[in-house]
């Protein structure tokens, strides 16, 4: 665990969650899985508050605990799913992308409360979307409930382990902490619930939704409450899933650059074949048939049955293509875009011409520096620079072969290298900081016009509610004026700089995730 990734962890857990939460965070995240009591020792927090933290941390996914042979209970801090925060906003406009606002909204609320039933997050969704909706017009149950079961068909959203039935019914002393399980074959088995209902919107709090004050409420009895259909089921977002979702993106974006829009298309259809049945870290997708592919196309690509077998043809005959007859190799798609990846940093970075270079020396595994002059045709003063400059940068590196075991420098041959996956981890630790340092960025201009945005704040409540009272356009022209032209240019200045790095943060993290995708792909293999 690099100093970068820990910044960016506590630098996420203190937004989300706040001090307490990433103090206790990242001092698991720091010294591995502790104890109850040494946490709140260690970090000099009380136990009430140091349960508290755990308990949010466990909710959402970011820390997991084990029962030793003693019976102590020790947690650890899941790093990787602390760094995936970042990445929630691209989830949340992926379910939006492909299920409209309704599923928006339900990964939304998985994300934002880390588990939960489907019954509570059918109802909250509704609720929101019906606040969001004309005066009269509700939104159903029934719709969001079954936008929530495609989801799950999809994979989008799974269950979340459970307490098996056995430990429950035990008679002897409850175990210190509960073991949690899951079938494989129920992770994706939706219960059968008859939700009936409409969204509700949200009334005055001194009124209910009859419109009765809260003194003229008879006390309602808690043992009335109706048992909750599915209690117990929990459900969460399934990130892995996303995540094929956009490496599937990516290939295909891939495939559009180098050859056309049918060919990309194709490739579509024959990852969308096969995203449910192959599991995220293979590194194969299912075989598939010519005749399958066919049947799959969108109904608009009025393609033959012989243009798509030559277009097949053309993607396997490709040198550097990773589709061979009728699956893909994933984890070849995955080394190309990560190598692509990193010739376009060495363009930006150096010049087109240390970008020749660099693709030389990748392309001929080994070579020598009066070979790289050769070959890129450059004099051999500047290649001499270029070549330094990038090794001194770690994205190439030199070996040394002697010919004699005394390592004389007459008699070495000195030969240049790309090592992939060490540029990809390099490449990944720059790519932590420059996060780490957008969000700091972000958070140093909030801070600086806390005082103009809270003003502003106050004064779009004041018109809010004015409007709804059917205040005159005067008055509502006035409270505008407590807002001065300086001042109003000063938040549009703001506005656009944290839209500015809230979209370089995106464009970071799409860099991480293929370095990610493709040294996790890598280490598989080894």
């Amino acid at each position: 665990m690099t100093q970068a990734e820990i910044k960016l962890c506590s630098l996420l857990l203190q937004e989300h969650f706040g001090e307490i939460v990433e103090k206790i965070g990242v001092h698991l995240i720091r010294t591995g899985s502790q104890p109850l009591r040494v946490i709140a020792h260690d970090t000099g927090t009380s136990l009430d508050q140091v349960k508290k933290a755990l308990c949010v941390l466990i909710q959402h996914n970011l820390v997991i605990y084990q029962v030793h042979k003693r019976g102590v209970v020790e947690y650890e801090a899941q790093c990787n799913r602390v760094l995936r925060m970042l990445r929630y906003p691209r989830y949340i406009y992926t379910a939006k992308t492909l299920y409209s606002d309704t599923g928006e909204l339900i990964v939304e609320e998985l994300l934002l409360n880390g588990k939960m039933t489907m019954s509570a997050v059918v109802k909250k969704v509704a609720d929101r979307l019906t606040e969001t909706m004309e005066d009269g017009k509700t939104m159903d149950y029934a719709e969001v409930s079954n936008t929530f079961v495609r989801l799950v068909d999809t994979h989008f959203v799974q269950r979340c382990p459970l307490v098996p039935a056995t430990e429950n019914s035990d008679t002897g002393p409850p175990p210190p902490a509960p073991t949690l399980v899951i079938n494989e074959k129920d992770m994706y088995l939706v219960p059968k619930l008859s939700l009936i209902g409409k969204g509700k919107r949200r009334r005055s709090s001194d009124e209910d939704a009859t419109g009765e004050p809260k003194a003229k409420r008879p006390k309602q009895s808690t043992d009335n409450k109706e048992p909750i259909p599915d209690d117990g089921i929990y459900w969460q977002a399934n990130l892995d899933r996303f995540h094929q979702h956009f490496r599937d993106q990516a290939i295909v974006s891939a495939v559009a650059n180098r050859m056309d829009q049918t060919s990309s298309e194709i490739v579509r259809t024959m990852l969308r074949m096969s995203e449910v049945t192959t599991p995220s870290g293979a590194p194969f997708t299912q075989p598939l048939s010519s005749n399958e592919i066919f049947r799959s196309l969108p109904v608009g690509y009025n393609i033959s049955k012989q243009v798509l077998d030559q277009y097949l043809t053309l993607l396997a005959d490709d040198p550097v293509s990773f589709f061979f007859s009728f699956f893909c190799y994933l984890h070849k798609a995955l080394g190309s875009l990560a190598t692509a990846t990193l010739e376009s940093v060495v363009q930006e970075r150096f010049g087109s011409r240390c970008a020749r270079i660099f693709r030389l020396v990748l392309q001929k595994k080994h070579l020598e520096q009066k070979q790289v002059e050769d070959f890129a045709m450059i004099p051999a003063k500047e290649a001499k620079d270029m070549l330094y400059k990038m090794l001194s940068e770690n994205f190439i590196s030199l070996q040394e072969i002697p010919k004699t075991p005394d390592h004389a420098p007459s008699r070495t041959f000195y030969l240049y290298t790309v090592n992939i996956l060490s540029a990809a981890r390099m490449l990944l630790h720059r790519c932590y900081k420059s996060v780490a340092n957008l969000i700091e960025r972000r958070q140093f201009e909030t801070k600086e016009n806390k005082r103009l945005l809270e003003k502003s704040q106050r004064v779009e409540a004041i018109i809010a509610s004015m409007q709804a009272t059917g205040a005159e356009e005067a008055q509502l022209q006035e409270i505008e004026e407590m807002i001065t032209a300086p001042e109003r240019q000063q938040l549009e200045t703001l506005k656009r700089n944290v839209n500015k790095l809230d979209a370089c943060e995106i464009q970071v993290d799409e860099t991480i995730f293929l370095l990610e995708s493709y040294i996790e792909s890598t280490m598989k293999r080894q």
